[in-house]
């Protein structure tokens, strides 16, 4: 460096771009959910125990797999004839299933995996991939440790690209059990505690010698006999040898109902699910707004998952790049009968749509 150089400053340089390096996968575990395969907060089986958890996964994932992918032209809008991997991408199993599963995944880890199973020789599309479980994934990343280089498939390194390679779903956040596990654990403490005085309805008691101390043996023989006699009558009699205190509370007065209701509104709302589909609270619904709340679930609950599969079958390893693949949700959101006549009557009287179009969509043409 110069003496003018000193002054004035060193003459400015034009930022570069590595565009190799820009098109590494981009470590999103740090900035969406936390370490990938780190331990989650709660484990998948003690989630899945507790029946507000297991009735919000099987309608969103269960709702989520049910609905038919299409695919379309990117540019024109106009229907494709879906890939045959894209509604079954596993020849051995139904696409219900895999999708199924993949949607679990992406609601509980905040991501999801497949492993290709089969690719076309000509450009190298994938042509069949299965779901895989996420913990049999682990990223290997780069020196820095900021972005993922590759994965390994248990214990063994997948190639970059074609047959036993590796398809990464990524999800919207950090996953039903990374952010949820306190309320998971709440309601399993709960259900235990339900459980205890399902087989004891009573309060714990204790007995009380008030003469001298009794031995082990005694007092073990003592215990069975009071359980016994408790088992066939509720009826005690205690002699002046022995006293009965009754210790803790009963349920109504730890409020075990309230508790576990609020728990399963809390447990709603962190699974990102309307209430009224799990029974956290009681509500009178009628069809008209029954209707609506579908359009709730899938807004506030199915949306991001749909988005995460859509986006993901929509890049060109899976189909050409002109086409794109979204969920058709046309069955599941129609209105009652009436509803779908006034709006066909509008549509034909616009000429949007013709009798034969009305009676197809409707099944009525055989």
């Amino acid at each position: 460096m110069g003496i003018k150089d000193f002054f004035l400053g060193a003459p400015s340089v034009a930022p570069t771009s590595d565009v190799e390096a820009s098109l590494a996968p981009f470590n999103l575990s740090t900035s969406v959910y936390g370490l990938l395969n780190a331990p989650t907060t709660v484990d998948r089986a003690t989630a899945m125990s507790v029946p507000t958890v297991a009735r919000a996964r099987n309608i969103i994932c269960g709702t989520l797999a049910s609905l038919p992918l299409e695919q379309y032209n990117r540019f024109t809008g106009a229907h494709v004839e879906p890939l045959r991997v894209i509604n079954q991408p596993d020849p051995r199993v139904a696409g219900f299933v895999v999708y199924n599963w993949l949607a679990e995944d992406i609601w509980l880890y905040g991501v999801g995996f497949g492993l290709v199973l089969d690719a076309y020789a000509e450009d190298g599309r994938v042509r069949s991939w299965t779901r895989i479980e996420p913990k049999r994934v682990t990223p290997k990343y780069n020196l820095a440790m900021t972005e993922i280089e590759g994965y390994e498939v248990d214990g063994r390194l997948a190639p970059i690209a074609g047959i036993g390679s590796v398809i990464r779903f990524d999800g919207a956040d950090e996953g039903f059990l990374n952010r949820s596990g306190r309320t998971v654990i709440a309601a399993v403490e709960l259900e235990k505690a339900a459980l205890s005085y399902a087989k004891e309805p009573i309060p714990s008691m204790v007995l009380k010698s008030n003469g001298t101390n009794l031995t082990s043996e005694r007092i073990a023989k003592l215990l069975e006999a009071w359980r016994n006699s408790r088992a066939t009558r509720s009826t005690a009699f205690l002699n002046a040898d022995i006293d009965m205190q009754s210790v803790g509370f009963d349920p109504k007065s730890l409020q075990l109902v309230e508790a576990r209701s609020y728990v399963a509104l809390e447990l709603s709302r962190a699974a990102g699910i309307p209430a009224y589909f799990i029974s956290a609270e009681n509500t009178s619904m009628t069809y008209s707004n029954a209707t609506s709340e579908r359009r709730s679930l899938v807004d506030f609950s199915l949306r991001p998952i749909l988005s995460a599969i859509e986006s993901r079958l929509s890049l060109p390893d899976i189909c050409p790049s002109t086409s794109q693949i979204r969920f058709d949700l046309d069955d599941f959101l129609r209105g009652n009968p009436l509803e779908r006549a006034q709006v066909y009557q509008i549509l034909n009287t616009i000429g949007a749509m013709s009798v034969e179009q009305i009676q197809e969509e409707e099944d009525l043409i055989r």
